[in-house]
């Protein structure tokens, strides 16, 4: 039998990806996001939801623009910093000592040292309720050549991204592949 939670974040796996603004004066900031997703294949797009509070809402909106970069366990304290403290207070790149990298394709920055990148065009933000999801149309995705696997693509495996578990608040990197995917066309 099943144990009901009600409604609640509770879902498995969510991201830890790391999105790259700029804000009014030019600073570079980045914010730890755990709301977001995959939303859209054409044209290729990705959602994150954000709370008002946040420095890296008011920056997307002005800005039309943010990168969704992908840490790899290798920066799991960084990754956590940059989801506790406020780009209002803090120079989030000086006090990481990481690289912000300017996007040549739209307005924001990306963490250089991080293996993946995606830069993204603001196509949409529509407000849900404490948060607001903001589209992202993917313009280009970006990979250390040191991340992909035989066929030119970023393997996960290299990568290794972190995940979030809600709720619990535990981060978990990701287990072994279990199959190739698309190959079972009947029970």
């Amino acid at each position: 039998m099943k144990k009901s939670f009600g409604g609640k974040t509770l879902i498995y796996p969510t991201p830890v990806w790391v999105v790259g603004t700029y804000d009014a004066q030019g600073k570079a900031n980045v914010a730890t996001v755990a709301w977001g997703g995959i939303c859209c294949s054409k044209p290729p797009c990705v959602g994150i939801s954000l709370r008002a509070a946040t420095a890296t809402f008011h920056n997307i909106h002005a800005r039309k623009a943010f990168t969704v970069c992908v840490p790899s366990e290798k920066y799991l304290k960084e990754a956590d910093y940059f989801g506790v403290v406020s780009g209002k207070d803090v120079d989030k790149f000086a006090a990481s000592k990481l690289t912000a990298v300017r996007s040549q394709l739209v307005d924001a920055p990306y963490v250089g040292e991080f293996p993946m990148v995606l830069e993204c065009r603001l196509l949409k933000a529509t407000e849900i309720g404490l948060h607001t999801q903001f589209i992202g149309e993917i313009l280009d995705v970006k990979a250390e050549e040191s991340v992909l696997n035989a066929n030119g693509l970023p393997d996960i495996g290299k990568i290794k991204p972190i995940i979030f578990c809600p709720e619990i608040r535990h981060y978990y990197g990701t287990g072994s592949r279990l199959s190739d995917a698309f190959v079972v066309d009947r029970l």
